[in-house]
């Protein structure tokens, strides 16, 4: 299986790397592995994590304050969101029509 995001999403992870990097040396590519081994998970097992909307999952990251919102969509899946979830829990809902 193979991800795509949204490109929302796509900013919000470059951003988070950088945040991290400034924060401490090193500290970005530490929550880029992360993120990228949540969403190997995912692809693994897609319908594992729990839905927040009507086919919309949320795979936590560990180590970070982050969740990976996604969907399946036939053999992709489909970023939504890299949210971090101490914040505005509901901002990415407006992504959710990919038209």
């Amino acid at each position: 299986m193979k991800s795509s995001f949204h490109p929302e999403a796509k900013r919000e992870l470059l951003e988070a790397i950088d945040y991290y990097n400034d924060a401490e040396q090193g500290l970005g590519l530490q929550f880029f592995s992360e993120i990228q081994s949540a969403i190997e998970l995912v692809e693994a097992f897609p319908d594992l994590w729990m839905e927040v909307e009507s086919g919309i999952r949320r795979c936590l990251v560990r180590r970070f304050p982050y969740a990976i919102l996604y969907s399946r969509e036939g053999d992709e899946i489909f970023i939504y969101a890299i949210m971090h979830t101490r914040r505005h829990p509901d901002y990415w809902k407006g992504r959710i029509s990919r038209e």
